[in-house]
């Protein structure tokens, strides 16, 4: 039987988990078929982020959400989403329903006097912001990854500011050597945090 379930990669004390699709013989942190979201409880209020279309696809396949799941998918709409799907309705279209619903202003604009706005250059592109962005999404390897939260570094932000301090910092961190330092310096230059 195939499960869609939590997978916990969180240091000591500090849980995070991932939404995973997994045979339901393997363990809580064992193997699994495909990482589909993840799950924030730490924060204030809990977050969590879902790829709706493989959920539905797996739900359509058998798969059974354990009960956290299943709250999950009803705070999403995911099981209405479902049915539209098994109705006959595109999935793509359901799906961009969601992207494309409109913003509501409840209390109207006033027009004010137009300000003068620098105009950037179409050729530099606008970064996103990197100090929410999660250490998780770097693609680290679980043990790094552990040490790492287990040091309180849980953003790419984190991670740039202790690199700043001197690559001595990241060495001192325990379960951390060189290899683990050339992981993470690769893994930020994939992404562009670093050149």
């Amino acid at each position: 039987m195939i499960k869609i379930r939590l997978r916990r990669v969180g240091a000591k004390k500090q849980p995070h988990y991932r939404v995973v699709v997994a045979d339901a013989r393997s363990p809580r942190d064992g193997r699994f078929i495909e990482n589909i979201g993840h799950y924030h409880p730490r924060e204030d209020p809990p977050a969590f982020t879902i790829r709706e279309d493989r959920a539905i696809y797996w739900l359509q396949q058998g798969a059974q959400p354990t009960e956290a799941v299943v709250r999950m998918f009803d705070k999403l709409g995911t099981y209405k989403k479902l049915e539209r799907v098994r109705a006959g309705e595109s999935l793509d279209d359901i799906l961009a329903e969601v992207v494309e619903a409109p913003v509501v202003i409840e209390e109207p604009v006033e027009p004010s006097a137009p300000e003068e706005v620098e105009e950037v250059p179409a050729t530099e592109e606008i970064a996103e912001p990197i100090t929410e962005t999660s250490i998780e999404e770097l693609g680290l390897s679980t043990r790094v990854l552990n040490s790492l939260t287990g040091a309180g570094i849980d953003t790419v932000q984190d991670m740039l500011n202790k690199l700043a301090e001197g690559t001595e910092e990241i060495l001192s961190i325990p379960g951390l050597g060189q290899k683990s330092l050339d992981e993470i310096q690769e893994a930020l230059r994939a992404q562009g945090f670093l050149e």
